[in-house]
């Protein structure tokens, strides 16, 4: 979402970051470009002004400390600036209430309310929680349908509704049945509109002051830039919102949403729908998502994810049976291939990276994924003992290998080269290389930051 702003913000700090001294002349261009970066990402111009108003005057009033250079003092006014016009600190679900804490999903048509009902529903089951869902979108039995389909896939337990049938009944019925269970959490999906209007406020005023819900969260789409910050300010306006969830991050976004829902609305963003997986929503945190934008990487949820979502059974497999110094064969390496799957899309990926976003430049024309499914079809032609051992893969089993991907002699090639790089970096973290690197990270994690399985 954020690539294109920080391609742009990161040309306006390299104007500024070999300079011996940082003149008022140089804050006053960089500023200028600051803001076409911003207006370009599609961030509300009061946001803009403010945002550019306040590094501005940091700026020249900064005092350069001995260990930094005036160009990184001013990295350093701008990434904590981000920071704050992001939330400054990341806002938990607010979970304290007598069960079942009530949840009230708002937002309008097509936003991903029912989809990230689901995300969330399973997002609190991880956290072992007991979650009920209902649906109270009357209008359409395709989104009460849906929820079911959701609920069903993510594990958690569905209170049905049908057309015809009052919300607020509705509502009451599952709060009622909640209590029943003995649920932690009753998550409510209301119906959408595709514009504002006082129908739909009237039927959610109700409905909230029905629930007293604990988390009203409005659920905007990100691909709406400016509008987004508009909608959340109408739905504001009505409603005691007490956060959000920008859904479809891994679009084609410009990152304005982000930027100005938050200042727009005053409540904070806790959530990010980073796919269309029911895993794939990640917690909002401010720090992190502005050294993201300045290109700086976020490697601490890259890691977070990591010990989340790879399946550490089958790594400490592999790593056993490299220790004992067995070959790591293209079995392994399609291994690999499903787990990188398993973490999400590889654009989402790259930019938790350092320097994540020149390395999306350079790849821009190459399909990861793709690339990915490609490698395990070609692995899934292959017999047991062609995987075990490669070298065996000659000319005429190169050719039916191919056959049976649907694929050219060439890209057959191409995988087998790209296995022989791969397996001699597994030889050296054998050595204990990768070893030595993960103990330096997770020596730099606060305490507790990794997930414990």
């Amino acid at each position: 979402m954020f690539e294109n702003l920080t391609t742009r913000l990161g040309r306006v700090l390299d104007s500024i970051r070999g300079q011996g001294r940082l003149t008022e002349e140089q804050i006053n261009a960089a500023s200028r470009e600051l803001r076409m970066a911003l207006l370009e990402a599609d961030v509300a111009l009061p946001v803009v002004k403010d945002f550019v108003d306040k590094v501005k005057a940091r700026a020249l009033g900064v005092e350069i400390t001995q260990s930094l250079t005036p160009g990184q003092e001013f990295l350093r006014v701008v990434q904590q600036e981000l920071t704050a016009t992001l939330g400054g600190v990341t806002e938990p679900l607010n979970l304290r209430a007598q069960p079942p804490a009530i949840i009230l999903m708002a937002g309008l048509q097509g936003s991903g309310k029912t989809t990230s009902t689901g995300k969330l529903a399973l997002w609190l089951k991880e956290q072992k929680k007991k979650v009920v869902v209902v649906s109270c979108d009357v209008y359409r039995p395709a989104a009460i349908e849906q929820l079911r389909i959701v609920a069903g896939n993510v594990g958690v337990e569905f209170f049905p509704s049908q057309v015809g049938q009052n919300p607020v009944d509705i509502a009451k019925a599952a709060l009622a049945e909640a209590r029943k269970q003995y649920a932690d959490v009753l998550i409510v999906d209301t119906a959408g509109r595709t514009t504002v209007d006082e129908d739909m406020m009237q039927e959610i005023a109700a409905l909230h002051a029905a629930l007293d819900p604990v988390e009203t969260l409005f659920v905007v789409d990100s691909m709406t830039g400016q509008d987004a910050a508009q909608t959340a300010r109408a739905f504001a306006d009505r409603l005691p919102l007490t956060g959000v969830i920008l859904t479809k991050v891994d679009g084609d976004a410009r990152g304005g949403a982000a930027l100005s829902v938050r200042q727009v609305t005053g409540k904070p963003i806790k959530f990010l729908g980073v796919g269309e997986k029911s895993d794939r929503l990640e917690v909002f945190h401010p720090d992190r998502i502005a050294t993201r934008i300045l290109g700086q990487g976020d490697v601490l949820s890259l890691i977070e994810e990591t010990a989340r979502k790879v399946d550490h059974e089958k790594a400490q497999k592999l790593a056993e049976k490299l220790k004992k110094s067995k070959n790591f064969d293209l079995a392994d390496f399609r291994e690999q291939m499903l787990q990188m799957q398993n973490m999400g899309s590889m654009q989402s990926l790259i930019e938790k990276l350092p320097g994540g976003a020149q390395l999306q430049a350079q790849l821009k024309n190459v399909d990861a994924e793709k690339q990915v499914r490609r490698t395990i079809a070609i692995i899934n032609s292959m017999t047991p003992q062609e995987r075990r051992f490669p070298d065996l893969i000659k000319a005429s089993r190169k050719r039916r290998i191919a056959a049976g991907a649907g694929l050219e002699v060439q890209q057959v090639n191409q995988l087998l080269r790209q296995f022989e790089t791969t397996r001699d970096m597994m030889k050296k973290v054998a050595s204990g290389g990768m070893a030595k690197m993960m103990r330096g990270l997770a020596g730099r994690l606060p305490p507790g930051m990794i997930p414990r399985r």
